[in-house]
């Protein structure tokens, strides 16, 4: 039945690993080539994988781990998942139904476990339902906003027989989420379209979570009006980064000029964000002044943080639709003169330069690094993006770009170290050809750098781009900035040797820390044919600006030494504009 219902719903890869509660889903497995399953080294890397699986596709990533530790390994996937809106299903084993409670040999209350981190989660105790509830956890992770299901199987019900719930036959019909957006209100913000003389729109990762028609009605939107558009770091892509009216990526560690843009706009269209507390910095002084329009599918992000003058329940895609529909036939009007207006200005906060960093002719820059791998890698035809979490995440947001959606994974809400690893080897899984590079951290690369052993074992290209600056760099530059430069555990003094680890591995390592070298070493990685460990050794105390300090208004920013307009002297290496 699991098996069946699996490829039912189109499932080809399943990441997992084996234990005694699941080995009769195991053994049926076994016995089909159909579905392809990916043994991790660790359960957090399968749900990871899966989420990287599922980023890069549009479809859910699906994962079989078994009953006690390995349900438990999972919630941090899990609740990553939830944060960031990835559509993932999880299938746990469980004792048998008559142990359950007698804190039995790999015994966890899962349900109860995983009911804070999952979107819907159920445990099955009777085999006749099986079946059913697989395809309504399918139905469930992809409809509404996406997000992860876990359904958890005892042994008992795996071994019994009953009949199997055909998936056309499933009850799905209770969850029907709302996608078309109230017409009223879509009418109401076209005519606030039509005369908004400081306009801009902030997009999120409901726009890519919606699917490709929904990124191209956004685009033909942008243009069209010819406003200004941000993105926060999950909706990177869903806009090209080459586009005439992109702002870059707002909010903490946003552009300046995105920033000062949201903060002195008369109207804010928000596509599919949920004013995340990275975005709107101390929410009373969030962008004052403006009306505000907010649409998404979750009606509980509505309203949730920032009052809304305009909400719209619906699919992002199904809203855009109407809302250019609706544009168009009043004549396609706006303020063009305001608008104007409102572009100088935009693009005289530009000329601050927000990301001018100095070049080093002895030590690699972080930012110089990813500089150069956005230069040698950008025209590659089928190229994925992830990242670990810290500093480098935020670098590569900031100095690599993004034409498409789907091609940037990383983790936003959660701000998982260790995600990255197992999610390029998702991807790479999901997209055999393509280029794919992990941008990481030293310390977060080592939270799961056993999945090297995955990629190596089923010989995917996986590249993993190290920043390895001997330190928990962002921890390290909020204790600078922030805790009187007390650097209390921020540094390992025993990091590996990445070359022989690679090694090790059975992969290639590479090692660079003179610029000069950088470009050379970097093709290096590009032309192996296999995974690579790239000690990418950088400048150790370098900070990552802008940065908006925590507690702070979003447009109370600091500014690296470097950026041209320098208002007053804030914290150490900074200004502050």
């Amino acid at each position: 039945m699991v098996v069946q219902a699996l490829k039912d719903q189109g499932v080809d890869t399943v990441f997992g690993y084996p234990g005694g509660a699941v080995l009769p889903i195991y053994d049926e497995i076994f016995l089909q080539n159909d579905i392809r399953h990916y043994l991790v080294r660790h359960e957090q890397g399968a749900v990871h994988a899966a989420e990287g699986y599922a980023r890069s596709t549009g479809k859910p990533g699906v994962v079989l781990v078994t009953s006690g530790p390995g349900a438990t390994n999972a919630v941090t996937g899990l609740t990553d998942a939830l944060m960031d809106s990835i559509p993932i299903v999880v299938l746990t084993g469980q004792v048998p139904t008559f142990m359950i409670g007698n804190d039995a040999f790999q015994e966890a209350d899962t349900v109860g476990i995983t009911r804070p981190c999952t979107k819907h989660n159920w445990l099955v105790k009777d085999t006749a339902e099986l079946g059913n509830v697989i395809h309504q956890a399918f139905h469930v992770a992809m409809n509404g906003r996406p997000g992860p299901v876990l359904v958890d199987i005892p042994k008992d019900v795996q071994f019994a027989s009953a009949e199997y719930t055909e998936m056309q036959k499933a009850r799905t019909k209770h969850y029907q989420p709302k996608v078309k957006g109230d017409r009223d209100k879509i009418e109401e913000l076209v005519k606030l379209i039509e005369t908004a003389e400081r306009p801009v729109f902030y997009t999120g990762g409901g726009v890519i979570n919606s699917g490709p028609a929904a990124s191209q009605l956004l685009r033909e939107l942008v243009d069209a009006t010819g406003f200004p558009i941000t993105s926060t770091l999950m909706g990177l892509g869903s806009y090209p980064a080459s586009g005439q009216n992109w702002l870059g990526m707002l909010g903490m560690h946003g552009l300046y000029e995105a920033n000062l843009a949201m903060h002195g706009c008369d109207l804010m269209i928000n596509i599919g964000a949920r004013f995340d507390d990275r975005i709107t910095g101390r929410v009373q002084d969030f962008s004052p002044g403006s009306k505000k329009a907010h649409i998404d599918i979750d009606p509980s992000s509505i309203n949730k943080v920032i009052p809304t003058d305009i909400p719209i329940i619906g699919d992002v895609g199904h809203v855009l639709e109407d809302v250019l529909r609706l544009w168009k036939a009043g004549g396609r009007k706006t303020n063009k003169d305001a608008v104007t207006r409102w572009w100088h200005q935009i693009n005289d906060w530009r000329k601050v330069d927000c990301l001018a960093f100095t070049e080093s002719p002895k030590t690699i820059k972080p930012q110089h690094a990813l500089a150069r791998l956005e230069a040698l890698t950008k025209d590659h035809p089928d190229r994925y993006i992830c990242t670990e979490v810290g500093q480098h995440q935020m670098w590569a947001a900031q100095y690599m770009g993004f034409e498409d959606p789907n091609r940037w994974m990383t983790s936003g809400g959660l701000g998982t170290m260790g995600y990255g690893t197992p999610a390029s080897i998702g991807v790479q899984v999901a997209h055999p050809d393509a280029l794919v590079i992990n941008v990481a951290g030293e310390a977060s690369w080592l939270m799961n750098m056993q999945e090297m052993g995955t990629a190596v074992q089923y010989r995917l290209p996986v590249k993993q781009f190290i920043l390895n600056n001997e330190r928990l760099g962002m921890v390290r530059q909020w204790q600078e900035l922030l805790h009187g430069e007390r650097y209390s555990h921020s540094w390992s003094e025993a990091l590996p040797d990445f070359v022989k680890l690679a090694e090790a591995f059975g992969a290639k390592g590479i090692i660079c820390s003179d610029p000069r070298d950088l470009d050379d070493a970097i093709n290096e990685m590009l032309a192996y044919d296999g995974p690579v460990i790239f000690d990418c050794v950088v400048e150790k105390h370098e900070n990552c600006f802008p940065m908006i300090p925590s507690g702070e208004a979003h447009n109370k920013m600091l500014l690296g030494e470097n950026a041209s307009t320098l208002d007053a002297i804030g914290a150490k290496g900074a200004v502050l504009v």
